[in-house]
This record gives C-alpha cells, structure tokens and sequence, in this order.
C-alpha cells in the first residue's frame, strides 16, 4: 500500500491509522493509532503540546467512535511523549522500563533549558534556532507512563492483541515497537528514520542491526517509522546500510588515529545526499568511537548536539 507523505492522519486499513509530519526531521516525528471495538491505543504524542493537540483534534473523527483507552510511548525521546499530557485522565500509559528511565533523565524543561537557555556556543545556537526553537517546551505538562514493561508485553485492543517487543538499546537505551499482526503492521519508533540520517543515541550499533532483523522477520507489509514515510522492507534494509556503512568507515579512521571529529569530517556520505540531517554523523561517529574503546568518556546530549551543530557549519 502506497501512503501518500503529507501532514496529517492517513488510514492503513483494517481499523490502524499512521499521523505523519513531513519533512522528518529534528522533532517532527510520527504517531499511530489502532482501533478495535469502540477503542483505541494511541502509538506515541508528539514534541509539543500543541502538536499534540493538533493531532488529536485531527483523530477526533476516528477517537469519537474509539476513544483512545491506552496509550504506549516507543521510546523516551521527548517528541514520542511531551504530549502526553494531552491524553485522557487516568488511561495507562506504556512504555519500557529503560525508556522511562530515559525520559526521567531528560524531561521538558531540561530540554526547554538545553535549547533556549545553555550557552554552548554559536554554531549550537545557529543550530538550535533553526531546528528546536520552533518547539514549544516552556508549555510542556509533563506525563510520565503509568506503566512499564521488560522484553515484550501483550496488549488488547478490543478483539485485537497488540506485541510490545523490547528492541533497545539503539537508538535510545529503550526502544520498542508495536507490532499488530492481525494486521500485519509494525510501529517501529526511532529504529527507523526512513529518508532521514539515523541517529544512535545509545547503541551498541550491532543491536541496532539486529533490531532491523528483528522487524523484517516479523514479514510485516506494512512499517511505520519513527520520523519519515510509511515504508516496507526495503526502508529497513536501507537503514541497516548506512548504520553499517558508518561503522565500518568509522572503524577505519579510528584505527588509523584519527579523532572522531576528523573521521566524521573525513567520512564520504554522498550515498545518502538525500537524507535530512546529515550532522547525525558526527554523533554516531563519536558514539561509535567509544564502542572500539570503552575507555574514552562518554559524551552527554549536550556535547554530541554541538559536535553535530559544529559538523553543519563545517559543511
């Protein structure tokens, strides 16, 4: 099934919805809805409450009929759940243990600092006020998951059984997808950023690897990625190309001494020219570096924003 990529809420079929926000890049990110029996699970709110707000008044049409009664956040990234605030009172909330942990550790008003208040100098400043400035942090009601899960859980939907499957970590320490296989559809969070450079917050990559595998045996037609168009196995294959690609690059100039900025710098990525947000290479590259060798310190958000900020102006 062809979806067409524009803003917006887009049917699936068989009672599943993808909500879309072109162009993919740095916060717009995706959500999904499944629907059964005069009921719903919301997959993932957005960057901002009034995005959030945006979506749901979008979804009314459908949640009407369907109230949404549980929700499940992929990931703890805040564009997958600063709007959860928005979602009905007292519905549970799921998510892994480990994304929890995640989204403790960096919750809105943190971000709402680390954007419009740290002064990490002005290739991060340029970077920020084109890309995360836009974003309305300040008004975030933060919400965390009511409910927590290691590995897999089940939920149903109505008549429909949903698979919560533990992938993590990779992107982010923990990463999780939805699987509907009356369906035969996946929502994969960030595992996937189709048409979009990846970005491994976490690690290790060979997880990350084996987290595409993990999706594509599923044999699912149908995938909804974490940011960029609905895709199929190909979108997967693409995405474990160039994450191997960027390892065995990185692999080579780490093992002839370059620094990781020098390497990232030094990195041919024209394969991918038509990804958004090439920077993501200078983080990966640097995560990468302390993958080969444990004993280098490991860099916080901050610190890989501005490598990444510094790597735009450079190029």
């Amino acid at each position: 099934m062809k979806i067409a990529y524009e803003r917006g809420l887009h049917e699936l079929g068989d009672g599943l919805y993808a909500y879309l926000q072109p162009d993919g890049g740095w916060g717009w990110s995706n959500a999904g809805l499944i629907t059964a029996e005069g009921t719903s699970l919301l997959v993932d709110t957005l960057f901002d409450m009034n995005l959030t707000r945006e979506m749901l008044k979008t979804m009314a049409s459908i949640t009407d009929a369907n109230p949404i009664g549980q929700a499940f956040n992929t990931h703890g990234n805040g564009d997958h759940w600063f709007g959860n605030g928005l979602l009905p009172d007292g519905i549970p909330i799921v998510a892994s243990a480990r994304a929890i942990e995640d989204m403790r550790a960096a919750p809105p008003n943190a971000v709402h600092m680390m954007f419009n208040q740290l002064d990490l100098g002005a290739e991060f400043d340029a970077f920020a006020q084109q890309n995360m400035r836009k974003f309305d942090f300040a008004s975030v009601t933060e919400r965390l998951p009511t409910e927590s899960f290691e590995k897999d859980r089940n939920l149903a939907v109505g008549d429909r059984q949903i698979h919560l499957i533990e992938l993590g970590p990779a992107h982010t320490s923990g990463d999780a997808i939805a699987y509907v296989p009356d369906a035969e559809t996946v929502f994969t969070g960030d595992i996937l950023f189709i048409e979009g450079t990846p970005m491994m917050w976490a690690g290790p990559v060979e997880n990350w690897l084996t987290a595409c595998e993990r999706i594509i045996e599923l044999k699912a037609p149908t995938i909804v990625p974490g940011h960029g168009p609905v895709t199929d196995e190909a979108g997967v294959r693409d995405v474990q190309r160039y994450l191997t690609y960027v390892r065995d690059q990185a692999r080579q100039r780490f093992d002839a001494g370059m620094d990781d900025e020098a390497a990232a710098d030094d990195i041919d990525i024209s394969d991918f020219r038509d990804w958004g947000d090439p920077e993501r290479l200078a983080a990966n590259v640097a995560n990468l570096y302390r993958e080969f060798n444990p004993s280098l310190t490991a860099l916080s958000p901050p610190e890989l924003f501005v490598k990444m900020a510094r790597w735009s102006a450079r190029h």
